[in-house]
């Protein structure tokens, strides 16, 4: 006998858990034919149910977005990615070898694995100057960012799985070339929540569109939804047009609060009996973050509030626009934020690799010397830290023309997976190093190989975390972005 009061709710369905218990009702038939009855009446109504559904198990807090501390005390508190998407060559920008010009035009003594057909040695159109107290070589097609490298650790030694920019860019953002999984930028969020819980704690931005694999680069997998990146373009200006429906034009601000609540305390009943469905924990939070992003969103983006010789600093240009929204979203803690140089893959230089690079170059470099400068200037470089690269880097000898790929020209470079550069500053980096080094004619990693999983590692190391020990539990094992994989290069670190 009940021993309490009636409740209204209590005596009626609605037509969506009456379809959900008639659907269970014919599936536990089945099972009974199966099972038989003595089976499933020893395994009790709870198994029973527990064998109908796939329950995620979450090692997150109940708000995912709250700042939390990380295994230990490190000075980085947040990330600005910026993915050269495409491949860009590594010796054409920061890893020089002047053996090449001795062999132009002629074939290098090495078997080469391409995956398109190579010819000969290029060797480099652009000269390499070395720069700071550390001496360190860069290219003429990066003169603002070489000023900066006594802040910067330069990894020669990268390597990838495949010369596939799909399952480069997938390894590169999230750990797993084939299977969905979290994004880093996620994985950073989870970790270390956010600091502002009135704009997302994961922002990607990519001027005109996507890059490949679109959305998945920045994913949030089988973590919580509200981990995932927002995506933004910021080649607009007007904040409507930057989010979606960000400002409500019927309501007022308290209007829209009263609404919301009651909405929210509908969701959340409607939760409570749908076992913490994920993807409803996912539209309630982000129901929140959307009403409480309307003031804060406008001004993160506002890019004209800043001063014009910060403007000036940065240079013009859609690069360099969303780099002084980068430093403006990590000023107000936005805990990780990725910029893509823009839709599909545009270092990836198959043909007229010298005018291409120059070009992508100069539209980068000043805006991202500007980014560290910036930092710097602002005391925020320490706890942030900065990566840039691509997904991996070129051939150090010509692409033979290919159909479909560069137009018959013999003046460009291949995919190269077993070799490339990225580089990291501030945020505990130790600046003016050279780590690691590809052989004489820069296609393999030699010296010190440093794999995405290792760099991953080492990413996590920078911001505080065990990458063996961030985990999250999910069917039925506890799953890392590092997988079993992953070494932390300490000599990055100071």
């Amino acid at each position: 006998m009940s021993h309490h009061d009636a409740r209204i709710e209590d005596r009626f369905l609605t037509r969506r858990e009456l379809l959900s218990r008639m659907g269970n009702g014919f599936a536990m038939l089945g099972l009974a034919g199966v099972l038989g009855p003595e089976a499933l009446a020893a395994a009790g109504p709870k198994a029973t149910e527990a064998a109908g559904k796939a329950k995620l198990i979450s090692n997150a807090a109940t708000d995912p977005m709250a700042p939390r501390a990380p295994h230990f005390p490190v000075k980085a508190k947040r990330v600005i990615f910026l993915f050269m998407n495409g491949g860009p060559s590594h010796v054409d920008t920061f890893d020089p070898k002047p053996v090449l010009a001795q062999y132009a035009g002629k074939p290098v003594p090495l078997e080469l694995k391409t995956e398109r057909k190579t010819g000969n040695a290029l060797p480099s159109p652009f000269k390499f100057q070395k720069y700071g107290q550390s001496g360190t070589e860069v290219s003429e097609i990066f003169p603002n960012v070489a000023t900066c490298v006594d802040d910067m650790a330069v990894i020669r030694s990268m390597r990838a799985d495949v010369p596939n920019h799909e399952p480069s860019l997938l390894l590169m953002n999230c750990g797993e070339a084939r299977l969905v999984r979290p994004s880093l930028g996620s994985w950073v969020t989870y970790g270390l929540g956010t600091e502002n819980q009135n704009l997302p704690g994961f922002i990607a931005m990519c001027p005109g569109g996507f890059p490949i694999q679109e959305t998945q680069n920045w994913q949030a997998g089988f973590l919580p939804g509200v981990l995932a990146g927002t995506y933004i373009d910021p080649r607009q200006t007007d904040i409507e047009k930057i989010v979606s429906n960000i400002r409500n034009h019927h309501s007022t601000t308290e209007e829209q609060r009263v609404q919301l609540d009651l909405v929210q305390q509908l969701n959340k009943k409607h939760l409570k009996n749908r076992q913490a469905d994920a993807q409803l924990e996912t539209r309630i939070q982000s129901f929140e973050l959307a009403y409480r992003m309307q003031s804060d969103a406008t001004d993160a983006f506002d890019v004209d509030k800043e001063p014009q010789h910060i403007k000036d600093m940065y240079g013009p240009g859609d690069y360099a626009r969303q780099c002084i929204i980068a430093r403006r979203l990590a000023e107000r803690g936005v805990r990780f934020i990725q910029l893509y140089q823009g839709a599909g893959q545009p270092w990836d230089h198959h043909d007229d690799i010298e005018v291409g690079h120059r070009n992508l170059a100069q539209q980068c470099d000043k805006p991202i010397a500007a980014l560290i400068k910036d930092l710097k200037q602002r005391g925020m470089l320490e706890e942030t830290l900065i990566i840039w690269g691509g997904e991996f880097g070129r051939t150090p000898v010509v692409e033979l023309p290919t159909p479909g790929a560069n137009a018959g020209k013999q003046n460009g470079r291949d995919h190269n997976h077993y070799g490339f550069t990225m580089w990291m500053a501030g945020g505990g980096v130790k600046g003016g190093t050279v780590y690691g080094a590809t052989d004489e004619f820069g296609f393999a990693a030699q010296e010190n190989p440093v794999h995405v999983h290792d760099l991953h590692a080492t990413i996590l190391r920078l911001l505080g975390f065990d990458h063996t020990k961030l985990t999250y539990r999910y069917a039925g094992r506890d799953f890392r972005l590092t997988d079993v994989h992953g070494n932390v290069v300490k000599e990055l670190i100071a």
